[in-house]
Order: C-alpha cells, then sequence, then structure tokens
C-alpha cells in the first residue's frame, strides 16, 4: 500500500485535504489490515502526527537518523513506556503500512522497570469521597469503584445499557486480542448514588474529559490523595480477590481476555452467574 505523495502534517503549509487523505488511510489500516481496537487508532493516528510535527518533514522524506535523533531527545523526558509507545507506532506505521521496514525495525523497546503497585485503602477512598463535590461526582466515583470498568469505558455507557433491576452493567467498547467488555456490576452503594441524578440524556455520565479532570482534580486538592479511575480499578480487583472471587471472574468485570485454558473454556459466564458472584461478595466502599 502506497500512500500519496506530499503529506506534510500539522504545518501551516499542509493542505488539509492531503492530511486527512494520508490519516485516513493511516486509520483504516489499522482497524481493518490490523484489527485494532478503536482507541489504538486513534492512539497510533495522534501519535504519528505528533513524532512528523515535530521533525517537520514529509513522511516520505524522513530517515531512519531522523527518527533515531528524535527518539534520542524524547527518551530523556519521558518515562520508557512513553518510549514504548512512540516506537510502536513508528513500527506500525512505516514497517506496516508504508512498507519500509528498514526505518525502525533496528529500534528496541526499553526495559520497563516492575513498580508494585500501591492500592489505596478504604479509608482513602472514604477521604477522598468526602471531598467531592457533587451528587454527580458521587455517582461517577462509585460506579468506578464497584465496577472495574475501564475510564473510557464508564464514560461511554449509555442509560440503555443499564439493567437497573440487575444493576448489570454491558459496555461494549472494546474487542481487541487482550481488551474486551462482557458484563460488569454496581454495587447498591452506586446505585442509590444513581438515584439521586436525573438520568434524562442518552449518556448515563454526560461529562466532557475537561469536565471529567476538573471534578477529579479539585478532590484530590483537597483529600491530597492520587486517585483517579485506573486506581478505583486497581482497588477493585484487589478487593475483589480479598473477598474471595476467583481472578477469573475479576477478569471478566474488568473486561480483560480470559488466559488459562480452564477460564477460557470451562468456565461458565453466564449473566446469572455472574450476578450471584458479584452479590456474595457484597463488595462495599463506603461502609465495611
Amino acid at each position: 500500500m502506497e500512500p500519496r505523495a506530499g503529506f506534510e502534517p500539522a504545518t501551516s503549509a499542509l493542505p488539509t485535504q492531503a492530511f486527512d487523505e494520508i490519516l485516513g488511510k493511516f486509520e483504516r489500516f489499522c482497524g481493518v489490515d490490523l484489527q485494532l481496537s478503536p482507541v489504538t487508532v486513534k492512539d497510533h493516528s495522534s501519535g504519528i502526527c505528533r513524532v512528523l510535527r515535530r521533525m517537520q518533514k514529509e513522511y516520505c522524506e524522513v530517515t531512519k537518523e531522523d527518527l533515531r535523533a528524535y527518539l534520542f531527545k524524547f527518551k530523556q523526558n519521558h518515562a520508557p513506556a512513553t518510549v514504548a509507545g512512540v516506537i510502536k507506532t513508528l513500527r506500525v506505521f512505516y514497517r506496516d503500512f508504508i512498507g519500509s521496514p528498514e526505518l525502525v525495525d533496528s529500534f528496541k523497546f526499553p526495559n520497563i522497570p516492575y513498580r508494585p503497585k500501591i492500592i489505596p485503602s478504604r479509608d482513602e477512598l472514604q477521604k477522598f469521597y468526602s471531598c467531592l463535590d457533587s451528587s454527580f461526582a458521587e455517582a461517577l466515583f462509585l460506579f468506578y469503584a464497584s465496577s472495574g470498568l475501564r475510564k473510557c469505558e464508564v464514560l461511554s455507557v449509555n442509560v440503555n445499557d443499564i439493567d437497573f433491576e440487575k444493576r448489570m452493567i454491558v459496555p461494549l467498547n472494546h474487542t481487541g486480542t487482550t481488551k474486551c467488555s462482557y458484563i460488569s456490576f454496581f454495587n447498591k452503594e452506586a446505585n442509590e448514588a444513581l438515584n439521586r441524578l436525573d438520568l434524562g440524556g442518552e449518556k448515563l455520565f454526560n461529562v466532557s474529559d475537561r469536565q471529567y479532570k476538573k471534578l477529579w482534580k479539585s478532590a484530590q486538592r483537597k483529600s491530597g490523595l492520587h486517585i483517579t479511575a485506573k486506581r478505583l480499578r486497581d482497588w477493585f480487583c484487589c478487593e475483589m480477590g480479598n473477598l474471595g472471587v476467583s481472578d477469573r471472574y475479576i477478569d471478566a468485570f474488568c473486561g480483560r481476555t480470559p488466559k488459562s485454558v480452564l477460564a477460557r473454556h470451562y468456565t461458565d459466564y453466564n449473566p446469572e452467574r455472574l450476578k450471584k458472584i458479584y452479590d456474595n461478595a457484597n463488595l462495599r466502599i463506603l461502609y465495611a
């Protein structure tokens, strides 16, 4: 596949039509040929734009030395995981899409040091919760903490994706090889918080990314705690394990692809069974 020449991303001289054309082809390639999820496609698309914008060159004029110089500067100010993400994007664009593997094949992924996670305690969650400014923020917090869903999944859940009688969520966001979405649940505390909201719109939580960050940062500042949606997901996994829930069912609630043969082929993921397992765990955030 050969993209149209003349592409020079994100400069004032770049015709918007040419930029959109090459970017559209790249995104379709990622989604169709590589079968990547929409989130990953977006990450690669925006990532290659940032690289080419910084180098201020047409994609076809970029040399291996240009990329090496860019990565040399980039890794001085970014974490190894972030550097690895850029290298992955460059491989997908130049090796797979453009068909020039010689430009990127020598770039190895950096070693990412393992750092044990520090899971917030229930007391810390309660302290953070007490610093939230609105019923909306409280419901969002409890929904994250009791469902184990990813940030993007919660923010894209529609009211129609919820069975309020069963407190069951059916998110349809991931269909990749490591991320998937099946069903999860939310606890009675989150349900009570949702009942205090006006759920007249299509989205369960109709909030922009900017508003979302403002809600979170306000509570972080007041509480002195760095609680995020990701950390609530981590807490959910750890707490459900402490409550005796099997790893394979925690993976199902969190939308992780089963890894073992037992989990893949010999485990009952019937929604009624999953609800029973969830309810028996009796997960609590505000009250022990």
